[in-house]
């Protein structure tokens, strides 16, 4: 009976030997994954309407960051930046007219209309007592007599009237005139702007260096803004998309250095570091060629590539493993 308990503890040495064989085994096996090459693509088209004018590249054809792909007819946007730019230029005009003043020869010709009615204020003075003093000896009608009064009358108010004016000559324009005629100058300039911008978004150029997939239309259709007329895939960044098991992802922490390997170059390495590790466990997707079952729960990685040479493309086939250099 004593011999029991022996059993039971050697059975148990034995069995913790081979879990922590299997467990230093396991962690010192090379790390091998799999993925697929993801490389990003954008579809490009005109910000304005408009007819296409020219495609000046073809589907397969290689861009760089700045090439001109295509041009709408601009000729309607350059009428519409003319019209800007002479409405601007008379709202400058104004402005400048508001802030200078009025003209010294405007100013003078007031003053001389003032002095002109204040010679015909005195006549009508003159012509008035005379009526006065003639009236009392029968000289002259009372109704004469109340046309000079009302001769004199209108005289003084036009005096008034003109003094008036020279204030206002001379004072120049008010300050609220000037604000709005500076708001105006801005909104012409805001107005140029944008029928510049206009006319520059007749012209499509590549955002980076890539490579032409679709040729969307060819020239003489008429586009509607946004339309994609090119789609183009990007040069850079450069990803392979790989999954990790739990029990492997504490050896491929975001910035570990990888070698990747393709079917086609099996002995052309490209150099990654990975970049993004998924918090969250997902099934391994149909496409990943991996020796384990597909339904096991996996994290996601992504790798950036940080030497590739326009080999790797899109949906290609990755084999993931740690890069044994020393760094």
């Amino acid at each position: 009976m004593k011999k029991l308990p022996i059993l039971v503890l050697l059975l148990a040495a034995a069995a913790a030997a081979w879990y922590f064989r299997g467990q230093f085994a396991s962690a010192a096996a090379p790390l091998t994954l799999y993925g697929n090459v993801d490389i990003r693509g954008v579809d490009l088209g005109f910000r304005v309407p408009g007819r296409l004018m020219e495609v000046l590249k073809d589907e397969g054809d290689s861009v760089v960051a700045g090439e001109l792909l295509a041009r709408l007819d601009a000729q309607p946007y350059e009428q519409e930046l003319a019209r800007a730019e002479a409405q601007l230029a008379a709202a400058a005009a104004e402005q400048q007219l508001k802030k200078t003043g009025n003209r010294s020869e405007d100013i003078e010709q007031g003053r001389a209309a003032l002095e002109e009615s204040r010679v015909v204020a005195r006549n009508a003075e003159r012509a008035h007592q005379r009526h006065l003093g003639l009236v009392g000896r029968g000289g002259t009608s009372q109704q004469d007599l109340e046309t000079a009064e009302a001769a004199l009358d209108e005289a003084k108010q036009r005096v008034k009237v003109n003094e008036a004016k020279v204030k206002l000559l001379e004072a120049g324009f008010r300050t609220e005139e000037i604000a709005a005629a500076d708001a105006a100058v801005a909104q012409a300039q805001a107005a140029r702007a944008s029928a510049a911008l206009h006319l520059e978004d007749t012209r499509l150029k590549a955002p980076s260096a890539g490579l032409v997939l679709t040729r969307a239309l060819e020239p003489g259709a008429v586009m509607q803004a946004g339309a994609t007329a090119i789609s183009l895939s990007l040069e850079q960044p450069v990803w392979v998309r790989a999954y990790v098991h739990e029990a492997e992802l504490g050896r491929v922490p975001p910035g570990t250095r990888v070698l990747l390997t393709t079917d086609g170059q099996p002995k052309r390495p490209f150099q990654g570091k990975v970049g993004f590790v998924s918090p969250r466990a997902e099934f391994t997707p149909k496409s990943v060629e991996t020796p384990e079952l597909r339904s096991t729960l996996v994290y996601r990685l992504r790798i950036v590539v940080s030497d590739s040479d326009g080999s790797l493309r899109q949906g290609m086939p990755v084999t993931v493993s740690l890069d044994p250099t020393p760094r």
